[in-house]
């Protein structure tokens, strides 16, 4: 159902962004021919390279993967310059801010203090995957007014995991 759900999304996010005439291309770990086309690592980088807006939604595809950490992989396969986790806060917080009005929010991370402090960001195999190949991961709160056209313009916003 989670996968299902992603894809649903991917089609909201699809009809908003060509209704302001932007082309875009859903890809899925799923076969949905009918709305979406089959994620192929190398048809996703080729609409990329056409200046297409690529929706990558269904996860992997595979039971007991997470959403976060199909998009570690794919951001990795396609060579992304960073990772943006759009969530309901607005950035990583020492607790979970929306129990726990004392929680501290963080500007900067490592890898490796979020691993050591169990702080829950994403799951520790995305995190790993992302340290592995220093691949920048940007939190921030994506109900926030303007905060995706933030986020793309390099703005800093919430919370970012680097080396």
């Amino acid at each position: 159902m989670g996968m299902l759900a992603t894809i649903m999304n991917g089609l909201a996010l699809q009809e908003v962004l060509e209704s302001i005439q932007v082309e875009t291309r859903l890809l899925t770990a799923l076969r949905l021919d009918n709305v979406a086309e089959f994620f192929i690592r190398r048809r996703a980088i080729r609409h990329l390279e056409k200046g297409r807006v690529v929706i990558l939604a269904g996860g992997t595809g595979n039971p007991f993967v997470t959403t976060d950490t199909a998009a570690a992989l794919r951001s990795r396969e396609l060579q992304a310059e960073i990772l943006f986790k759009a969530t309901r806060v607005d950035g990583v917080y020492s607790d979970d801010p929306e129990k726990n009005p004392h929680a501290v929010r963080y500007e900067k991370l490592t890898y490796q203090q979020v691993m050591r402090d169990n702080l829950r960001v994403m799951d520790m195999a995305a995190i790993d995957m992302c340290r592995e190949c220093t691949l920048p991961i940007l939190v921030f709160n994506y109900k926030r007014e303007g905060a995706v056209e933030r986020a793309i313009a390099g703005h800093f916003i919430g919370t970012l995991v680097t080396a």
